[in-house]
């Protein structure tokens, strides 16, 4: 959607909930939730603080309360700090269609505009990151500051995942998902069990603690989540030789112009630290690798100290 087009406003549905009473993804805090529409669909958001805007966007299995941690710490350093539902998860729209990359990404940019912001810090994890960096190429303007964590940049994932067995391996489960309707039924089997056991084994010495683990189980569950939220990983693998995954590389060619922080853990079993190695060569702007020893797949969750400490400096070195 173009920016200076304004998103069409539709109907907010009712925000469906797993069978168990008492759950709700709009869990209680200091932050206020709100729903927003952006690029033909609605949105859900957590917000709190006032100041320079950081959209905050989650990675597979989770949702918005991924960034709880950084929400409330953003908010005393000073900033307005918003985690986003990507489309087909937690709080936001399950549209029946939209979830290439090139659209999920204009859903982050949309949901700025909707904010009454015309640009942001914008930090993602794993799936959320890969669109942060897909959001930084198609709309350079809206964007002030990068961090994407757990997440190579798309034509290094690419790559190594047409090259590197090792990396290939260690996305087993996104070749799992490529079969019709049986990812779906595991996902949800036994109260999201599969789902608790793919975070415990994903994580470094640092679990995430139970009431996480226990609250992605229950979204995995919301009607429609298990099937729209592994779409993404759908599209990647089956688009390899189609001509619009080859236009999407190509297009992500263009360099990046906006300050860049790339965090990964040294100890991720599912992105690799050396498949997200060297993203600076598409950077244009300021560029820091930042490995953690110990960690996994969720610095955010694991060291939510030490993560929050180096974002808040970052984004402290880039205000203008």
């Amino acid at each position: 959607m173009p920016l200076d087009q304004k998103p069409v406003p539709t109907p907010p549905p009712v925000t469906p909930r797993p069978a168990e009473a008492g759950w709700d993804v709009r869990s209680a805090g200091p932050w206020i939730h709100r729903d927003l529409a952006a690029n033909g669909a609605r949105f859900h958001i957590a917000e709190i603080g006032e100041g320079p805007l950081v959209l905050l966007v989650h990675g597979w299995p989770q949702y918005w309360w991924a960034w709880r941690h950084q929400l409330t710490a953003l908010a005393e350093a000073g900033y307005r700090a918003v985690a986003l539902d990507l489309r087909g998860m937690g709080g936001s729209d399950r549209t029946p269609r939209g979830y290439d990359p090139a659209n999920l990404a204009l859903d982050i940019t949309g949901v700025i505009r909707s904010l009454g912001e015309r640009r942001a810090h914008l930090v993602g994890h794993a799936t959320g990151g890969t669109l942060a960096w897909v959001a930084a190429v198609m709309r350079p303007s809206v964007i002030r500051s990068l961090t994407a964590v757990s997440a190579a940049h798309p034509r290094h994932l690419r790559r190594a995942l047409l090259t590197d067995r090792r990396q290939i391996a260690a996305f087993e489960h996104v070749l799992g998902f490529q079969r019709p309707w049986i990812p779906e039924r595991q996902l949800v089997a036994d109260d999201g069990a599969l789902v608790g056991r793919y975070l415990n084994a994903w994580t470094g010495p640092s679990q995430l603690d139970r009431e996480a683990v226990t609250a992605y189980r229950k979204a995995i569950q919301i009607p429609s989540t298990a099937h729209c939220s592994i779409e993404p990983y759908r599209w990647l693998m089956r688009s390899m030789a189609r001509p619009d995954g080859i236009q999407f590389a190509r297009r992500m060619k263009k360099p990046i112009t906006a300050p860049t922080l790339h965090v990964q853990g040294a100890a991720d079993p599912v992105l690799l630290a050396q498949t997200a190695l060297g993203a600076g060569e598409y950077v244009e702007a300021p560029y820091r690798w930042r490995l953690l020893p110990g960690v996994g797949h969720f610095p955010h969750e694991e060291v939510p100290e030490e993560f929050t400490a180096e974002l808040v400096n970052w984004l402290g070195q880039h205000k203008d």
